[in-house]
């Protein structure tokens, strides 16, 4: 079993980062992190805290880790469950709800209480109405090239979106709430960021905080480019209040655990200055009349910043995290008066297609930048192209090939998923390549 936190603590203190991909494991392996504390890892992990009047759980993963999350833990305490906290109401925190509750009811315990912030019911409501739309992105966003299952990770199945009964918290709250198992307190604290039914714990007595998804141990996931509105300066200011408490241990939702006064504050501190300054300098071009466009391709966050182990771009970038900025504060309107009333892509593709002299020319040309690393322009040609003759094997072969390779070279999952399902639609429609 690994040691979490000596893992934790070389990679913050030798900036250094053994894997180059995500640092959340979901081996459902249970580590005891300090006296009465374990971490179970799974899509998102598990926190449970052992109090003597039962167990006091911070989210249950995916439905389908809760199995192995509930026999890691049997391993460590028999402790029935009292209490389970979500973090928030994403499906890969509240999932596996239904495998506690089953539990307890068959060795006749008291149902655990579940509770949660006070959006979270109307948050699942949300996510019935919109199912298919759910299922659809989330198989898009985590199949990043065809070599992955289109549902690698069940938050998808057979059409379904999320697991397959929603339980909605016993006990709500709309800013702070204080609880007590045992001799343990938890205090409960709202705050908005990934998203709007977020809560973080203090625990006191073991000067510890349990973080959800404020902490990922990957730059925040403060825009995703398929998803409802996130608030990056309200995440920076949670991140600021937890690291008044000045806590010894750091339990997040993903990635892992840390432990130590000053690595926890320095850590806080770089995730909440990166989200403000680009709050600051994306608002500051907003005043000064620029455009979207202008925006993205000018804020930046700096290189060190990135180059920490837990802000790496592997699964969100700063780039999508503008694109929430500006939706928040300034609408869906980016600024160019062309896209207000815009024509249909497909006609302005024709449009341009013939202007061009065919998709030919567009093709080839596609092909020459996406060579040269170009992707961005590429993208575009090889979008047009598509549009203007949705049938043509060639084009799709060329906009295969494009979106491919652009999905090769990007960091983040999300880039990577987005692409790649491009690529994927044109490989059906391009037909087998011809063989050399």
């Amino acid at each position: 079993m690994p040691d979490l936190l000596a893992l934790s603590a070389r990679y913050i203190d030798e900036n250094v980062h053994d894997n180059p991909g995500l640092s959340n494991r979901v081996s459902t392996q249970l580590s005891e992190i300090a006296d009465n504390i374990a971490l179970v890892e799974a899509f998102s992990h598990v926190v449970a805290f052992r109090t003597g009047d039962g167990l006091v759980l911070f989210d249950t993963s995916l439905e389908a880790y809760a199995n192995g999350v509930l026999t890691e833990l049997r391993r460590w305490s028999k402790e029935p469950v009292s209490t389970v906290a979500f973090t928030h109401g994403h499906v890969d925190h509240v999932g596996g709800m239904d495998a506690v509750l089953q539990e307890a009811a068959a060795a006749g315990a008291r149902r655990p209480r579940i509770v949660g912030h006070e959006n979270i019911a109307p948050r699942f409501k949300r996510y019935k109405a919109t199912n298919g739309y759910n299922a659809i992105i989330n198989m898009r966003q985590f199949a990043p090239s065809r070599r992955i299952s289109a549902n690698p990770t069940g938050l998808a199945t057979r059409g379904r979106f999320g697991p397959s009964v929603y339980h909605e918290p016993d006990t709500t709250f709309r800013d702070r709430l204080e609880i007590r198992v045992g001799d343990t307190r938890f205090d409960l604290r709202h705050a908005v960021g990934e998203t709007d039914d977020h809560l973080w714990a203090w625990i006191p007595e073991h000067r510890a905080i349990c973080a959800g998804d404020f902490v990922i141990w990957v730059f925040p996931n403060a825009g995703n480019p398929q998803k409802v509105q996130r608030y990056p300066l309200e995440w920076a200011q949670a991140l600021r209040e937890m690291a008044a408490l000045e806590p010894e241990l750091l339990l997040p939702a993903h990635g892992l655990p840390v432990g130590g006064r000053e690595r926890i504050r320095g850590m806080l501190d770089t995730m909440a200055s990166a989200l403000e300054l680009l709050v600051r300098q994306t608002v500051d071009m907003m005043n000064a009349g620029a455009r979207l466009d202008d925006i993205i391709h000018s804020v930046t966050v700096p290189a060190e910043y990135l180059a920490r182990p837990y802000m790496r771009p592997l699964y969100d970038e700063p780039e999508f995290v503008i694109h929430n900025v500006w939706r928040l504060y300034g609408g869906w309107y980016d600024g160019n008066p062309a896209r207000l009333k815009p024509a249909r892509d497909a006609a302005l593709a024709v449009e341009l297609a013939n202007l061009a002299g065919g998709i030919a020319v567009l093709t080839r040309r596609a092909g020459e930048l996406a060579d040269r690393g170009d992707f961005r322009l590429a993208c575009h040609l090889a979008e047009i192209a598509v549009q203007a003759e949705p049938d043509s094997r060639a084009a799709h072969a060329v906009r295969r090939d494009v979106y491919a390779a652009r999905a090769r070279s990007e960091a983040s999952l999300m880039a990577k998923g987005i692409f790649g399902h491009a690529a994927r639609e044109s490989e059906t429609k391009a037909g087998e390549p011809e063989k050399s």
